[in-house]
């Protein structure tokens, strides 16, 4: 306790609630005001914490939207338990940490996603050509208090951090103006929550190096490698057994299975059939994309061309960084991201179309852009719609790939090359 409330790891614990940012809790108290009242509060929740007086606050729930439908609950902490848990992580990580398998790859530093999917990649490779893909039911709302208490008992002798890790788990939830009290789970949306995940599968990381299976565990997503479809329907009753009794978890009947790795994801990827096993993007993750790409490029959005440009290259960037290691998602040729490519800028040539609403506008429109007067007066005049207009001869020469890669819009075939 004396090295999480020194004021040199508070004042690093605050700078990185600081630099994340990040929503209010419950007393309305924003990051920009946690640094303005750095000297002063500071100490006193040193004094706090050595006393054991700091009493957490209850965290605000909020909803979000899954991907995959439905809702994700998290539990935004209070700016000042965030610092106080972010302080707590920088003593507990590095000692915890090396405790854990080396098949865990979420929320660990130096491990990451690809790490985890190229370890599943190393299993199917050597022949494991059936996997167990095992989904947690609600499992940051279904943790075991007093099973995560005693795991992190064995590995914390200060009695007195125990007691506020205590008081964190029990601060209660705001929601709907009603505070209730938390019997179980662990909140999403504070800094020690991926540790505690860690803690509390640490168990079954465990049981199953001791049972001898090929694993790959990513947080709460846990996939086991075997070479029969006998082997794996053993596993997934036996290992569901140890979740739900041992554990006191629960285990999504309805989304677990048994399946060929081309047939289930991890992390978002599958993999290709053959010896090879490369890693592809799955398909949900590629209909997002197209999807939020559409989103981009509406024609309603009332923001200029160049704006679009600049939110459809931060999006495709942050998506290749991530899905860059894994190949086109469907069977075929390497002109698959060329088509995509194509696909893309013919809906910023459609945007940019359906700006001109009148015959002048797309007339001027064509010409600024070096469009000969018949070919804009002809294309001007089209009763087509913009859809149809982004591949005339005219939109393709106003808006060629050059001008909008100068523009910044990237090209994943390129990408995928590099």
């Amino acid at each position: 306790m004396e090295e999480v409330s020194s004021r040199g790891n508070l004042v690093r614990a605050l700078e990185r609630v600081v630099s994340n940012r990040g929503a209010a809790g419950v007393d309305g108290m924003t990051v920009s005001e946690l640094r303005a009242s750095l000297i002063a509060d500071v100490d006193q929740v040193s004094a706090q914490l050595l006393s054991g007086d700091y009493l957490p606050s209850p965290v605000r729930r909020v909803e979000i939207p899954k991907p995959s439908g439905g809702v994700r609950k998290l539990g935004i902490p209070t700016v000042w338990d965030r610092v106080v848990q972010q302080a707590i992580l920088q003593i507990l990580q590095p000692r915890l940490d090396p405790t854990f398998s080396d098949q865990s790859y979420g929320f660990r530093p130096n491990r990451s996603a690809h790490d985890a999917v190229a370890q599943a990649q190393e299993f199917v490779r050597a022949g494991q050509a059936w996997v167990v893909d095992l989904d947690l039911e609600k499992f940051f709302d279904r943790v075991h208090h007093d099973r995560l208490m005693a795991a992190l008992a064995k590995r914390i002798r200060d009695k007195r951090l125990l007691k506020l890790l205590r008081r964190f788990l029990t601060a209660g939830v705001l929601e709907d103006g009603l505070v209730s009290p938390t019997v179980e789970g662990t909140p999403q949306g504070g800094p020690l929550s991926p540790l505690l995940t860690n803690v509390v599968l640490d168990e079954l990381d465990r049981e199953l190096e001791a049972r001898g299976h090929s694993f790959v565990r990513y947080a709460d997503d846990v996939t086991i490698y075997v070479r029969s479809y006998a082997a794996a329907s053993r596993v997934l009753e036996t290992v569901s057994a140890f979740l739900e009794k041992r554990l006191r978890l629960r285990v999504n009947r309805e989304k677990s299975a048994v399946g060929r790795p081309w047939e289930r994801t991890l992390l978002g990827f599958t993999f290709s059939r053959g010896s090879d096993a490369s890693p592809r993007v799955g398909p949900v993750p590629f209909a997002r994309l197209k999807t939020r790409i559409r989103e981009l490029t509406q024609r309603s959005r009332g923001v200029s061309l160049q704006r679009v440009v600049d939110d459809v290259r931060r999006y495709l960037q942050g998506w290749f960084g991530y899905y860059g290691i894994g190949g086109w998602p469907l069977p075929g040729t390497p002109r698959s991201w060329r088509s995509f490519d194509q696909w893309v800028r013919r809906r910023i040539r459609s945007f940019r179309w359906g700006q001109w609403k009148t015959r002048k506008a797309r007339y001027l429109g064509l010409r600024e852009r070096g469009v000969r007067r018949f070919d804009a007066a002809c294309a001007a005049k089209c009763p087509k719609g913009p859809w149809h207009m982004s591949r005339t001869p005219a939109s393709n020469y106003a808006f060629q790939n050059a001008y909008l890669a100068e523009l910044g819009l990237p090209s994943l075939e390129a990408l995928s090359r590099a």
